[in-house]
């Protein structure tokens, strides 16, 4: 061929774009036959590497981004770590052992026969042998889509893929020597490994993705990529829209006012709405690990509008988020904010005892207040408790004890320079704990479907992180969680007086979540063996969140109440009740029981009245602080 006949650069790109065009088609014809006709014309390709230029650019320009600004390489978003760390559990499992890599790949031929010979491909397989429905061994919620078995290529991935993870999953039963605590990590790790691995997770295995992408000829690939470095630029995955929820205007609304303020907490006072009020006021600690107005989402969830109405005088501390400043604080400094706030509230309402209401970690905490005030002589000031899935046995606390060892408690102090502990990392640990709802599912629907946000207030409050005093946070792990100390007799102490829950008179409301995997309700049960006082234990429907937040007016689940005294979870559950609905109507006759004279809403009662000089309205700055 001469000079002037040769084709041009444009000329031969285009060539080889149709030549990759008809061997794709090819492909497709093959295993995706109902998609090929998609792929009909090879030309489009050249749209396709549109696309994919987009997508490098996009990334390009982010990693610019943040070599510019002199950012270290996030190791969670490196493919080389991740293999490193695939390879050395492959290498460390029992798939390293050549009997069981050939039984895995006997099985797997078994499987690819028997799945294909389904849609005539298998060995020996005719036309006639494939049957209108295909039935597959293995079933899936995740794969309950049609499109996982319309196409003969998507029935063996996702087989073979629920067939390893099968073999995973018992390969860590199978190990010996190991205690059950080192079993349950093993398990932990296994469960993330596979569901990180799942086809449904990825854009060329997921059908629903290969016809969104073609639909839109990969605009929804596009779009992904937007999602997936505004969460990198964020350092956190994104579970609802970003612009959809402002504190104090549609979410947190109850009104209220600050009216004490520490360096640690404020304390907001609600506006009554009944003309009479109980004397005995409410003080409530939510967990300094989230963010208080999960008690607060919107009007028809909000537990503290609800208590408001029923004629309760509510206060509710919220934590301020850790900074450097506040690397040295310890359990003392909790313990001491909680007798703070119930002698604030003593003191603004001329009352002599108050109502408190610790929520998961700040109910454990609370407990603590409540030994030191007995130790003191001091109980008299608190009128009555209520434990919202608190634990205070951490013996068997549940999926978070997978975390509990010396290797996580290092990496605390590794992650923590600073003095406090990035909420971010907290956040993840909780996602990891329920990957395939909190993790995969949007990176299958936003990141590779390129769906827009939902607008949804329980999710907003979940992703709004608080960081964490590292000292505390540490000695929490170690001393509670691994050590189980809290329930040993003066093996703690907090500014100087020894700790013993036995001591606790205090009449409690305990409530736990019958599918909480935070707060276990057997193990929230255990803190009616340490208690010395009148206790009524509820175990309330759904688990850690929704358990609690369950407005009457909602008619969701129910709760279970057994009258007769119980050792053991098992032995309430046996004797229980069932009961349709809220278990809220249940606490609020609880709580009158313990106090039923009213005073007229008036004074004090009413913050931000005449000559009540409060700080600002609610929610108050602590609860915006990042």
């Amino acid at each position: 061929m001469s000079e002037d006949q040769s084709p041009d650069f444009g000329t031969l790109i285009s060539q080889l774009v149709a030549l990759q065009g008809n061997a794709a088609q090819q492909w497709f014809q093959q295993m995706l036959p109902q998609t090929a006709h998609k792929f009909s014309d090879p030309g489009a390709m050249a749209e396709w590497m549109g696309v994919a230029h987009r997508l490098q650019t996009m990334w390009l320009a982010f990693q610019s981004e943040r070599a510019g600004a002199a950012m270290p390489t996030n190791p969670f978003t490196d493919p080389g770590k991740w293999l490193e760390l695939a390879t050395r559990f492959v290498q460390q499992s029992p798939l390293a052992d050549p009997q069981r890599q050939q039984k895995l790949w006997a099985d797997s031929m078994t499987l690819w026969d028997s799945v294909l010979g389904q849609y005539g491909l298998g060995r020996g397989a005719a036309d006639e042998d494939r049957p209108n429905e295909p039935k597959l061994p293995r079933q899936d919620k995740r794969f309950a889509d049609p499109k996982w078995r319309e196409q003969p290529f998507f029935a063996v991935v996702h087989q073979t893929y629920l067939m390893i993870a099968e073999q995973l999953e018992a390969m860590v039963e199978s190990f010996e020597g190991l205690s059950e605590d080192r079993r349950d990590q093993m398990r932990f790790v296994t469960r993330v490994l596979i569901e990180a691995l799942s086809p449904a997770n990825f854009p060329l295995t997921n059908p629903a993705v290969v016809d969104r992408t073609l639909e839109t000829k990969g605009e929804n690939l596009v779009k992904g990529m937007e999602h997936l470095l505004a969460d990198l630029k964020r350092g956190q995955l994104t579970h609802t829209s970003p612009t959809a929820f402002k504190l104090g205007e549609n979410i947190a609304v109850t009104p209220g006012d600050v009216v004490y303020q520490t360096p640690l907490f404020q304390l907001i006072q609600y506006k009554p709405t009944t003309p009479k009020v109980l004397e005995t006021p409410l003080v409530i600690f939510p967990p300094w690990i989230n963010r208080y107005y999960i008690l607060d989402l919107n009007p028809k969830k909000s537990f503290i509008r609800w208590a408001v109405e029923q004629g309760l005088t509510v206060f509710v501390v919220s934590w301020k988020s850790a900074d450097a400043s506040m690397g040295d604080l310890t359990q003392d400094d909790y313990i001491r904010a909680q007798i703070e706030a119930i002698d604030a509230v003593r003191e603004r309402l001329k009352v002599p005892a108050a109502h408190t209401l610790g929520y998961c970690v700040a109910g454990t905490t609370l407990a603590a207040t409540l030994a030191v005030l007995a130790r003191r002589g001091e109980a008299e000031k608190v009128a009555s408790t209520t434990f919202f899935t608190a634990q205070v046995d951490f013996e068997r606390a549940g999926d978070l004890k997978i975390f509990i060892d010396d290797l996580p408690l290092k990496l605390v102090d590794e992650l923590s320079e600073d003095g406090y502990l990035d909420g971010r990392y907290l956040a993840a640990t909780f996602n990891l704990l329920r990957g395939r709802e909190l993790i995969w599912n949007y990176v299958i629907n936003n990141y590779l479907m390129g769906e827009d946000y939902p607008a949804f207030d329980l999710l907003h409050w979940n992703s709004d992180t608080t960081n964490l005093p590292a000292l505390w946070h540490k000695a929490y792990l170690r001393d509670l969680y691994r050590d189980n100390k809290l329930v040993v007799p003066d093996a703690l102490s907090a500014d100087g007086t020894p700790i013993d829950l036995t001591r606790i008179q205090t009449p409690a409301y305990i409530q736990a979540g019958r599918e909480d995997h935070i707060s276990p309700p057997e193990s929230v049960f255990r803190i009616t063996r340490h208690l010395r006082g009148p206790m009524r234990f509820v175990l309330a429907g759904s688990g850690h969140i929704a358990g609690v937040v369950n407005p009457p007016d909602a008619r969701k689940y129910q709760y279970w109440i057994n009258e007769d005294p119980a050792g053991s979870l098992e032995e309430f559950t046996a004797g229980a009740t069932e009961h349709p609905g809220s278990w809220w109507p249940d606490w609020i006759e609880w709580i009158r029981t313990h106090g039923d004279k009213t005073v007229a809403a008036r004074g004090k009662r009413k913050p931000g009245g005449k000559n009540d000089s409060v700080i600002e309205p609610a929610p108050g700055q602590y609860v915006k602080t990042r």
